[in-house]
């Protein structure tokens, strides 16, 4: 009997990240967690940097990647990450946060330091450092998790909002620098995510984080904005998803969310 006809046998598929290797910070936790999983599972050679190398190693040896500690605040770790680094096709910066929700009168403005040296300058210190890498790749992304807090403001958020403005800024301004290079720049903004740390970093009670996600059914969770930045990245390379803004259903704007009756 003659064997099997082997034009009839299923093609080998090619995983989208097959090849590439790509940079995930904040990735011990939340969106940055989520995101290193779902790129590792499209192929991806995944390399996780955070400070909480007790929460990080677990998560890459459990998805098969590559765990390295990362400050982003102290220029000599962000040295020391990038000269790690043998190729990155990929820099998802996602590490960032907010700190507190006082109004401008009453601002702490060693909270306003912290929030724009975690969010921006941060940010700003790790891409300068990897752009060279991304450049080689021929074929680079660099993607900033911002928020729609970067595109409009609201009450007793100032420093936050004012924060993620500058990573909106620094998102268009890196992009007409890099025309003409083969390195995309992508903004991912969501809107409002339910995560176990951001409220709570951010007001400082359990009771308090609750409290902002009463009644809303279905805010996006960590994997929904994941699967917004592995979508955009494994696009064809010359297709540019400059600004993508995600919001669950429930909020139509920052200051329009239904919520169910308690």
């Amino acid at each position: 009997m003659p064997g099997p006809d082997a034009s009839h046998s299923p093609a080998v598929r090619t995983l989208p990240g097959a090849g590439r290797t790509a940079v995930v910070t904040g990735a011990s936790s939340g969106i940055g967690a989520a995101t290193a999983s779902r790129l590792a599972a499209e192929g991806f050679q995944v390399v996780l940097g955070a400070r909480r190398m007790d929460r990080l190693t677990p998560l890459a040896d459990s998805i098969g990647a590559r765990a390295l500690p990362l400050d982003l605040t102290d220029p000599s770790s962000v040295a020391s990450f990038a000269a790690a680094l043998d190729r990155v096709d990929v820099l998802v910066n996602n590490a960032g946060g907010a700190f507190d929700a006082l109004p401008v009168a009453e601002a702490d403005l060693d909270s306003w330091a912290r929030t724009y040296e975690v969010n921006v300058l941060g940010t700003v210190r790790l891409t300068k450092a990897l752009l060279p890498a991304l450049r080689s790749s021929g074929a680079g992304d660099v993607v900033f998790v911002s928020s729609t807090a970067g595109l409009i403001s609201y009450e007793g958020g100032a420093s936050y909002t004012a924060a993620k403005h500058g990573v909106h800024t620094l998102a268009e301004t890196l992009r007409l620098e890099l025309n003409g290079e083969p390195v995309r720049v992508v903004e991912i903004a969501p809107g409002m995510v339910r995560t176990e740390e951001f409220s709570l970093n951010r007001l400082g009670s359990a009771d308090a984080a609750d409290e902002v996600y009463r009644g809303v059914r279905e805010p996006l969770v960590a994997e929904d904005v994941a699967d917004c930045i592995a979508w955009a990245i494994t696009r064809p390379h010359h297709v540019n998803v400059d600004l993508l803004v995600v919001r669950p259903l429930a909020q139509a704007a920052q200051h329009k969310v239904a919520r169910d009756p308690s």
